[in-house]
C-alpha cells in the first residue's frame, strides 16, 4: 500500500495499480490475490471461509447495534466506529462455545464483552462525565434506568472549549440477530447549564419490550452546546461529544 502525493488524486486502475480514497487519504496499491472461486471452494481455504464468515456476522451485528441507537449515534460518532465495533462484536462471537468455527453468533457469545465500548475516541465517556452514577436494566418490566445525584457540571464533567451548556442522554435497546430487527427507547435531560451551580438529581428511563430473552444494550451519552444569541448550536458539531454502553445484557 503506497500513499498518492501531488496535485492530483487518482481513483480507479491502471494497469496492475489500483488507486482508491480512504479516510487516510489517497492511497495505491498492486492488484493481485488469490482467486475468489477458489477461496470458495478449496479445502485449502477452509479457515478463510470460517474468518470470513464469523467477520460477516459481526459486522452485521455491529450494524444493527448502530442502526438501534441511531437517533443517539448520529450526536456522538467518530469515524472508525463502524470498523471498531465489528472488531468488538468479532470478540464476542469467538467466544461462543455452541457453534462449530465459522458459525459461531453474537448471542451466544460472551454479550458483556461490549460493556464499556465507547462510540467515539475523540470523546469518551469515561473521560468526560465524572459524576457518579448508577445504571440498571430489569428484565420483567423492560425498563433501563440511569440516576444521578446532584453535582457541579463544572467539576464533573470534563467538557471542551467553548462549552456553555449541556445534555445527558440515555437510550436502550433490544437486539434480535437472527432476525436483524430491534426494540428502541431513549429518555434525555433538558439542555442545561455548564457551571458551578448543582444540578437537579437526574433519573431518567427508557423502556423496551418486557420479559425480552432477547440481548440488551443500554448506553449512556454527553452531548456539548454552545449558546450563541439565545440559540443553542452543537458545539463543534458534536465532535466531542460522549457515548458509551454501560451494560450489554443477555439471558
Amino acid at each position: 500500500m503506497a500513499k498518492q502525493t501531488g496535485i492530483i488524486k487518482l481513483k480507479g486502475t491502471i494497469g496492475d495499480i489500483s488507486f482508491y480514497k480512504t479516510t487516510d487519504g489517497h492511497l495505491a496499491r498492486e492488484k493481485g490475490g488469490v482467486d475468489a472461486q477458489r477461496i470458495k471452494t478449496d479445502p485449502a481455504f477452509q479457515r478463510t471461509r470460517e474468518n470470513g464468515s464469523e467477520f460477516g456476522t459481526a459486522g452485521k451485528g455491529g450494524k444493527l447495534l448502530r442502526n438501534s441507537i441511531r437517533i443517539l449515534l448520529q450526536n456522538a460518532k467518530d469515524k472508525r466506529v463502524s470498523s471498531r465495533l465489528t472488531a468488538a462484536v468479532l470478540k464476542v462471537v469467538k467466544t461462543d462455545t455452541t457453534h462449530a468455527r465459522g458459525e459461531r453468533t453474537i448471542q451466544d457469545g460472551t454479550f458483556g464483552l461490549l460493556s464499556n465500548f465507547e462510540f467515539n475516541i475523540n470523546g469518551k465517556l469515561g473521560a468526560t462525565l465524572f459524576a457518579t452514577h448508577t445504571h440498571a436494566f430489569d428484565r420483567v418490566t423492560g425498563e433501563g434506568t440511569i440516576d444521578i445525584p446532584a453535582f457541579k457540571p463544572t467539576t464533573h464533567i470534563a467538557a471542551p472549549s467553548g462549552t456553555t451548556h449541556f445534555k445527558i442522554v440515555t437510550g436502550v435497546a433490544e437486539l434480535d440477530f437472527v432476525n436483524e430487527t430491534f426494540v428502541f427507547d431513549n429518555d434525555e435531560t433538558a439542555i442545561l447549564p455548564y457551571d458551578s451551580n448543582d444540578t437537579a438529581v437526574i433519573d431518567l428511563s427508557a423502556t423496551i419490550t418486557a420479559n425480552s430473552t432477547l440481548p440488551v444494550v443500554q448506553v449512556l451519552g454527553v452531548e456539548f452546546y454552545q449558546e450563541v444569541n439565545g440559540e443553542m448550536y452543537s458545539l463543534k458539531n458534536g465532535s466531542y461529544n460522549a457515548l458509551a454502553v454501560k451494560l450489554a445484557d443477555k439471558v
